[in-house]
């Protein structure tokens, strides 16, 4: 069977009455966003891999206890599940007064995470890696819409309901976002291409 055409309801359905290859499709679907947006906030490879493990646990557990109703935002509701866990391990990492050696570490793609060629995921590594080191200039709302909306492929409305603001208020920091990045672009004389 196969399970490409299906809406992700559809593969909730399957999966909650049995069927474990919904799951799996599931996670192929959407791990690029999710594990990007995790790599970018935590800024560690490890702890990325162990935090995405841990988001599709509770969405696995969640479904099973049918704790997600649908309303077309599946993608919205895992990052926002991946978004508590990163904050949870935040606020656990200053409660011990830990912090990670690997900070400034940046990968992309691992190859579990991507079937192009090793050239492509060095130009693509280094450029995301130049990116993130121009959102770092941001101030944390505005960074964080970026990253929701070009790594976690959200749209607005699920950005305002993830950071509870207002549209409007997630639109601004977007548009903010985009000015202070042209400016400071613009200052270091950057060009990114691929």
């Amino acid at each position: 069977m196969t399970y490409d055409k299906f809406t992700d309801q559809m593969l909730i359905d399957a999966f909650v009455a049995g069927d474990k290859k919904c799951i799996e499709v599931l996670i192929q679907r959407y791990k690029d966003n999710v594990y990007s947006y995790i790599l970018l906030n935590v800024k560690n490879p490890t702890l990325a891999d162990d935090i995405f493990q841990d988001t599709f646990v509770k969405v696995i557990s969640s479904l099973k206890s049918r704790g997600y109703s649908d309303e077309g935002k599946f993608l919205s509701w895992v990052i926002r599940i991946s978004h508590n866990l990163i904050v949870d391990n935040f606020r656990n990492q200053k409660n011990m007064g830990t912090t990670s050696s690997d900070e400034n570490e940046f990968v992309l793609n691992s190859t579990s995470l991507s079937d192009s060629t090793v050239e492509d995921r060095i130009v693509e590594d280094q450029i995301f890696a130049d990116v993130k080191k121009l959102l770092d200039y941001l101030p944390p709302e505005q960074k964080e819409v970026v990253m929701l909306r070009h790594y976690g492929d959200l749209s607005f409305k699920e950005i305002a309901d993830v950071t509870n603001v207002s549209i409007n208020t997630a639109l601004g920091r977007m548009r903010y976002a985009i000015m202070n990045l042209r400016r400071i672009v613009e200052e270091k004389n950057i060009i990114l291409t691929k």
